[in-house]
């Protein structure tokens, strides 16, 4: 298994409490977030980590460098800001499994690795896409989902029980190559909302916890749930 870590984000939203970094080094308690996410990563059988990086890209390498506990990592860095498809278009080149994991290294969200990627390859999809469901949410957009396929995906408005998309997905090569995309788009908006209710996009509902460190307040909540502690019981 191969895994592409998108990493290029500024964190604007994070600048008031973390300043000049890429999102993902935020730090946790004295370490990177994205640490956690790896930490996380590796206990499944990844045999390449590929980190797609852009903003301050050097801040990441210089921490990482060459492995992580022996998982060899490799670094494409954008020349331009790339969209999050484009970075996974160009990440692509630089691996050779048939069918690629795709994930953010801002969010956690620890799911059975092993049971997402066998839905993923016993039942042939294209795209398989982990959704998360939430209580009480306005920051995120809602999807609609039916039987294993995802109808359509909703804009961000107060939802008082739904799902949401996780950000974590595995996709075959020969169908990313077949679509013929530019160099520059949105893996949300381009590829995955021009697809729901084609029956491409194939979707497996994952209850663990879910960390998005995008803005203060859940910045501040990851703090909170790694030192004390609290993820194992979330």
């Amino acid at each position: 298994m191969e895994a592409v870590i998108l990493a290029g984000g500024m964190g604007t939203r994070l600048s008031q409490v973390v300043k000049d970094i890429p999102k993902p080094m935020a730090p946790i308690n004295g370490r990177p977030f994205m640490s956690f996410v790896l930490e996380w990563l590796i206990s499944y059988p990844v045999e390449k980590i590929i980190l797609s990086l852009g903003f301050k890209s050097e801040i990441i390498r210089s921490y990482f460098g060459e492995s992580f506990l022996g998982i060899p990592i490799e670094y494409v860095v954008e020349d331009k800001p790339l969209g999050t498809g484009g970075a996974v278009k160009y990440a692509a080149r630089f691996t050779e499994s048939d069918n690629l994991l795709v994930m953010n290294g801002d969010t956690y969200f620890p799911i059975n690795l092993k049971e997402f990627y066998d839905f993923h390859i016993e039942n042939e999809n294209h795209f398989s896409v982990a959704l998360k469901r939430l209580t009480d949410f306005d920051r995120y957009g809602s999807v609609e989902y039916s039987g294993d396929k995802i109808v359509s995906f909703r804009e961000k408005e107060f939802c008082s029980d739904g799902l949401i998309n996780g950000g974590i997905y595995f996709i075959n090569r020969d169908y990313l190559e077949s679509k013929k995309l530019p160099e520059i788009f949105s893996l949300e908006y381009d590829l995955m909302e021009k697809e729901a209710g084609e029956g491409i996009l194939k979707a497996k509902i994952f209850d663990d916890v879910f960390i998005d460190i995008g803005i203060p307040a859940d910045y501040l909540r990851a703090s909170e749930l790694f030192s004390d502690n609290l993820l194992s019981e979330t």
